[in-house]
């Protein structure tokens, strides 16, 4: 299921943080937005752009393009235990996203939805946890709750205790 697409254009937010309007860094920040509620590898992202797209980015140029996007503030970075990196669109409106990554198999769940009351509660912190950084100065802050253990799936098979 895609995310709701915010109000905000690729042009102006990759002018607000000081990018270049190209055709691949719109394709790029416009595909991640739409797709908001997936982390995608470097592989997976090219793979899907290729096939969904009429425009061609060569594995170098979308390395570059996604290092860029993290360092503004536009995509999460997220490194899993396979040293893979795995990049989402941040969207305006979510200041914190929990998510479990299993041990065993790297499977990278979101957990929206199934933590309700405790996504409220960690929404508040995190608001205010960017909020303590930016006064002190810090720029482009998100916050990454990462979860780690053995997946229901995994647990039965391996023989790990619940």
């Amino acid at each position: 299921m895609a995310a709701s697409l915010p109000s905000t254009s690729s042009d102006d937010l990759l002018v607000a943080h000081g990018l270049r309007r190209t055709n691949a860094a719109r394709l790029v920040v416009d595909w991640l937005r739409a797709h908001a509620d997936t982390r995608w590898t470097h592989a997976q992202l090219q793979e899907a752009l290729a096939r969904e797209s009429s425009i061609t980015l060569d594995r170098v140029t979308l390395y570059r393009l996604l290092d860029r996007l993290s360092e503004v503030g536009l995509l999460r970075c997220k490194v899993d235990a396979e040293r893979v990196r795995h990049y989402q669109a941040i969207l305006e409106d979510v200041p914190a996203a929990p998510h479990f990554e299993c041990n065993n198999c790297h499977r990278d769940l979101p957990l929206e939805g199934q933590m309700d009351k405790t996504n409220a509660e960690l929404a508040q912190a995190a608001i205010a946890a960017i909020q303590a950084l930016k006064t002190l100065g810090q720029q482009n802050v998100s916050v990454d709750l990462a979860l780690r253990g053995i997946c229901g799936d995994c647990a039965p098979a391996k023989g790990f205790q619940r």
